[in-house]
């Protein structure tokens, strides 16, 4: 079972020593998964734990609160995947104007001195951190020598001659080109929760619907999608789903809606995942809730249809769990 911690202050974690690897982590794609994988295979070697480091929020959505960029996962998702690679320490971080005025070599004390105990650290490439991104891989590497670990850095991971990054899965989820988003994240696009109670107007408008939330995140999709979703019996369950704020009923805050087809039962307080198959059009606001259900009339048969369409076997993509 991994060890999740938030705060930067406190006692060793790792009495021991460990293996550390810092990111994002946002959606744990291959380039992620090469690292944590990486580090966790050090840390077996050197007979010491690993521990993933990351943030929360991230950097970039601390310093644009008032317009945070899109995620590709909530953050029980990442703490889940981490720990599905093999972390035995997971350190979700909270950024703040404290954490965001500490220097490199504050922060490398505090963190991977104090309480991980680092022998070795992994980064990616590109990695900068403390105050106003003053250090760098070189940083690391000095402030390591003085403390007592090693850092290094992973090769960018390329797939078909680009370099896998959540930028260019988040343009490709845009784009509604799922099998590229795929190739890059080594597994189909999903997003994972428990369902919660809604509103329940899909039930009187003849579509109930199990409602995932995106635990106060930006989410990098938008629209309406022919979908599968995991979890419920052996086999991916077919489905509709939108994502968005739901203009025509007043909504606000993102939310998934699958609408699963030819299903009878109650799914609250379950864990689910969804899997996005195709893009069928954008969110809109109708003018009346008649007109709403004879567009989701549309959007649930051309998602049959979608659905029902053989894989292309050029681009199929295999399902991969993190463990």
């Amino acid at each position: 079972m991994s060890r999740l911690f938030r705060d930067i202050a406190g006692g060793p974690l790792c009495a021991d020593g460990s293996v550390v690897c810092i990111g994002a982590f946002d959606g744990l794609h291959l380039g992620h998964q090469a690292l944590v994988r990486h580090a966790v295979a050090r840390a077996q070697l050197l007979g010491v734990d690993a521990a993933a480091l990351s943030f929360e929020p991230l950097p970039r959505e601390f310093f644009a609160a008032a317009s945070p960029p899109p995620r590709l996962g909530p953050v029980r998702a990442k703490f889940e995947g981490l720990r599905g690679l093999g972390a035995d320490v997971v350190g979700l971080l909270r950024f703040d104007a404290r954490m965001a005025a500490m220097s490199p070599e504050a922060f490398v004390d505090a963190v991977l001195v104090q309480r991980l105990c680092a022998r070795e650290v992994w980064v990616g490439p590109g990695f900068r951190f403390g105050h106003k991104r003053a250090g760098d891989l070189a940083t690391l590497q000095a402030l390591g020598r003085e403390a007592g670990f090693i850092a290094g850095e992973i090769e960018p991971l390329v797939v078909d001659g680009e370099r896998v990054s959540s930028t260019h899965i988040r343009n490709a989820l845009v784009a509604g080109d799922f099998e590229h988003a795929a190739r890059l994240l080594g597994r189909p696009y999903a997003v994972s929760g428990r369902v919660v109670r809604g509103q329940q107007l899909g039930r009187t408008l003849g579509y109930p619907t199990a409602n995932l939330r995106f635990g106060g995140k930006v989410p990098a999709l938008r629209g309406i999608y022919a979908t599968r979703v995991h979890g419920i019996g052996d086999a991916p369950w077919p489905s509709v789903s939108s994502f968005g704020t739901r203009p025509t009923v007043g909504g606000v805050e993102p939310l998934l809606e699958a609408h699963l087809f030819d299903f009878d039962g109650d799914l609250y307080g379950r864990r689910i995942e969804v899997e996005f198959v195709a893009r069928l059009r954008d969110e809109e606001k109708f003018d009346d809730l008649p007109s709403l259900v004879a567009q989701m009339d549309l959007d649930a048969a051309q998602a049959r249809a979608v659905l029902a369409a053989p894989p292309s076997p050029r681009h199929e993509t295999q399902r991969q769990d993190f463990a």
